[in-house]
C-alpha cells in the first residue's frame, strides 16, 4: 500500500513508548474522515518511530505520511493499522495552522461521541467539551506529573477516578503543566474560564481514547487536548 496521510491529532505518552492517532483522507459515514492509529506489529511504537529523517517528532496537526500494512481492528480499538515505520521513514507534508486548523476542529466533531464513550464501540472521538475542570499535580521529589481533564459532553459528565477527572497523556498539554508548576512542584486546578484568563482561550476540543484493557475494561484518556488559538510549548520528550 503506498503511503498513506494522516492528520495528527494524537501524540501521547504510554507505558513503554508513545501512541499516534489521527484522521486518514478517507471519507467515513459517522466521524467524516476515518480515524487511523499507527502501530507496530509487536511491542510499542517508539518516540524514533515518529521521528522524522531531519530529528523532527511528529506533532498535532502535522499531516504525516506512514507506510501503512494491514488492518488489524481490536474491538473496541478498531482503528488500529499496522505499519512499517522503517520503509519509508515517516515524513510531514505539510501542517494545518491558525484559521485552518480551527475550520478542521469545529467541522469534524464527532456526532456519535457515545458510540466511544459509552458503547466502546470504536475507539477515538473529537469533541467539543460542554464544560472542564483541569487539574495537573507535580512531585517534587520524583518529578512525576499527573495530568488530569474532568469534562461533559452531550450533558453527560466523565469525571473519572475519584472525580478527579480522566488522565491525560497529550504530552503537548503535559508539557503546558510543566510550565505553569514550580519546581517545587504542587497542584494547580482551572476551569474554561480560567484558561480564557491565562491563555486568550476561544474553543477547545478534545480527542478522546480507549485505553487497552484493563482489570477487564477499556477507560478513557484524553489523548488531545487542542485550544482555539494554539498555545506555545516545548515538548521534553526524555520527561513527560
Amino acid at each position: 500500500m503506498p503511503a498513506q496521510e494522516i492528520l495528527i491529532l494524537a501524540v501521547t505518552q504510554m507505558l513503554g513508548g508513545v501512541c499516534v492517532a489521527g484522521m486518514s483522507t478517507e471519507a467515513e459515514p459517522t466521524t467524516g474522515l476515518r480515524w487511523i492509529r499507527p502501530i507496530r506489529e509487536f511491542e510499542h511504537v517508539l518516540l524514533g518511530d515518529i521521528t522524522a529523517v531531519d530529528g523532527t517528532v511528529v506533532r498535532p496537526f502535522d499531516v504525516a505520511e506512514f507506510h501503512l500494512l494491514q488492518a488489524r481492528p481490536s474491538p473496541p480499538h478498531i482503528e488500529d493499522w499496522i505499519t512499517d515505520f522503517a520503509r519509508p521513514r515517516v515524513r510531514v507534508v505539510r501542517r494545518l495552522e491558525r484559521e485552518r486548523r480551527a475550520a478542521f476542529l469545529r467541522k469534524y466533531i464527532d456526532p456519535d461521541p457515545a458510540s466511544v464513550l459509552e458503547n466502546q464501540a470504536r475507539s477515538l472521538c473529537l469533541v467539543r467539551p460542554d464544560w472542564i475542570r483541569a487539574s495537573f499535580e507535580l512531585d517534587a521529589y520524583t518529578g512525576k506529573l499527573e495530568a488530569r481533564l474532568a469534562f461533559a459532553v452531550d450533558k453527560h459528565r466523565y469525571l473519572g477516578a475519584r472525580t478527579a477527572g480522566v488522565s491525560v497523556t497529550d504530552l503537548r498539554w503535559r508539557a503546558l503543566g510543566r510550565t505553569l508548576l514550580p519546581e517545587s512542584g504542587g497542584l494547580l486546578e482551572f476551569d474554561i474560564d480560567a484558561l480564557r484568563a491565562r491563555l486568550g482561550l476561544q474553543d477547545l476540543f478534545l480527542a478522546i481514547g480507549l485505553t487497552r484493557a484493563f482489570q477487564g475494561a477499556y477507560w478513557p484518556i484524553v489523548v488531545g487536548v487542542h485550544l482555539v488559538p494554539d498555545y506555545v510549548v516545548v515538548v521534553d520528550y526524555s520527561n513527560p
